[in-house]
């Protein structure tokens, strides 16, 4: 593909969703970002599958904050399975927090352009946002809350299930993942595309697809994204060829 095939204009489309910290005005920056805040409007559950630097996090944090300012919501609840700890994080030296953090320090960095540090440190302490691991999702439901899978890519089929029955009444769920980037042992173990291929036809739930044109970090990432990409292309092409 050419320059200009990968290249896409930054600019704002539609509304501010937040006014976040040092004037910082936040909003839809690409068309699948404005895409992902339209599709809101009308689903509970919206599935924003997409590269790294694509911003699908971002947008969906932006979402979520706006909908607590707003008073749609009562709490945000963002979460990520720890894959490198096993969910499990028993050889992590520290207390909890200290064990979690490395693992939700991209959530924190989100949260902390949008919201005030010394708000942010007092929704953390009266749950109002709440940031934890998967597997302590387990047996909760969900009422009146924003809540966001992060990485999702790196859960099970069992995992996803368990995530998506937490909902409860007057919940958005937003669930992110990139497919190119599973770092479970073995990439079959991952559930997300057989989610997606599980619920695609399922009323009140969108999917958004994001690509290299969505990146917006250094110019250079979307120009390696797409090398990957034509890699695993071409690796899958090859072995679709052994196995005929």
């Amino acid at each position: 593909e050419t320059d200009e095939t990968l290249s896409q204009t930054v600019e704002d489309f539609g509304d501010t969703l937040v006014y976040g910290n040092h004037g910082r005005i936040i909003k839809a920056r690409t068309i699948n970002q404005k895409l992902l805040v339209d599709m809101y409007r009308d689903n509970d559950l919206l599935f924003a599958i997409g590269p790294a630097g694509s911003g699908k996090t971002y947008t969906a944090i932006a979402l979520a904050v706006r909908a607590l300012k707003n008073k749609e919501v009562q709490r945000i609840v963002l979460t990520r399975p720890a894959v490198e700890a096993g969910e499990r994080l028993g050889f992590l030296p520290g207390d909890l927090k200290e064990k979690l953090d490395p693992y939700l320090q991209p959530l924190y960095d989100a949260l902390n352009d949008m919201i005030p540090a010394r708000k942010l440190n007092d929704y953390m302490e009266d749950g109002t946002v709440q940031i934890a691991p998967l597997a302590y999702m387990r047996g909760r439901t969900l009422d009146n809350a924003f809540v966001i899978l992060d990485e999702a890519q790196n859960t099970s089929i069992n995992q996803l299930k368990m995530f998506l029955t937490r909902m409860g009444n007057n919940a958005k769920f937003i669930v992110t993942g990139d497919i190119t980037q599973i770092d479970l042992p073995r990439e079959k173990d991952s559930g997300l595309v057989p989610t997606l291929k599980l619920l695609k036809e399922v009323p009140g739930l969108s999917i958004v697809y994001f690509d290299s044109r969505d990146i917006i970090r250094h110019r250079l990432v979307k120009y390696i994204v797409h090398a990957f990409d034509k890699l695993a292309k071409k690796n899958e092409e090859e072995n679709n060829n052994q196995n005929n």
